[in-house]
């Protein structure tokens, strides 16, 4: 039995809606990848990139960056096995696979948009953006989206995201904060004065540990 996620007509789910918070905790999330609607896997969200979702209680927006994601069978007890088919061939001979499989993604809490000075559901922030962990994370059941270009370009004017990233716990940071770095790169058309910044930003930050700056740094080049 699949979890009851929130029911969709066909073009009635917003795009960026992907997921909905099945685990929450201080620093981070777990969210189940909503349903498509046809007979394919959800789209598992790329590691390091942000999403981003809302407590209810205080209206908070809250930003997060993706560093685990699993595609598992919703049974716990049984494992999948291979089946020696294509896409196309479990499509047609196996269609009930689709129905048995979830895919779960974490997400670390990066910082949050007060209320007023962000908007709700798949709308670009406007006002400031703090970069440590919100007082409460998102409830249970709240929606998660993928955040838009301009939010991600707003939230990243400032670099103080990246000192949280390289305390998560439970992920490859280094990989992590090289992706998210990448990310944010890209959705700003190559802006070499950023990724610079980004680069001063990591050597304050890593001055005692220079083989993790190296590291890092040798992930930034395209």
């Amino acid at each position: 039995m699949r979890l009851p996620l929130p029911q969709f007509t066909a073009g009635e789910r917003p795009d960026p809606h992907i997921a909905e918070v099945i685990e929450t905790a201080t620093t981070e999330f777990l969210a189940q990848c909503l349903e498509p609607e046809d007979l394919s896997f959800p789209v598992m969200p790329p590691f390091g990139s942000w999403v981003k979702s809302v407590d209810e209680e205080s209206g908070n927006q809250v930003m997060a960056i993706v560093y685990h994601a699993t595609t598992s069978p919703i049974d716990s007890v049984h494992r999948a096995v291979a089946l020696g088919l294509s896409l196309a061939e479990l499509r047609e001979q196996q269609p009930q696979i689709f129905a048995m499989l979830k895919t779960e993604f974490r997400a670390a809490i990066v910082g949050f948009i007060p209320p007023g000075e962000g908007h709700n559901g798949d709308q670009p922030p406007r006002g400031r953006a703090y970069q440590y962990l919100p007082p409460r994370p998102p409830q249970i059941h709240q929606a998660v989206y993928q955040c838009q270009p301009d939010e991600i370009i707003h939230f990243s004017e400032q670099l103080d995201f990246l000192r949280t990233l390289l305390l998560v716990t439970g992920a490859p940071v280094e990989a992590l904060t090289a992706a998210a770095i990448r990310e944010v790169y890209q959705i700003r058309k190559g802006d070499r004065d950023w990724l610079v910044q980004a680069g001063r930003t990591l050597s304050v930050l890593l001055k005692d540990d220079y083989d993790r700056l190296r590291y890092i740094l040798s992930q930034l080049h395209w």
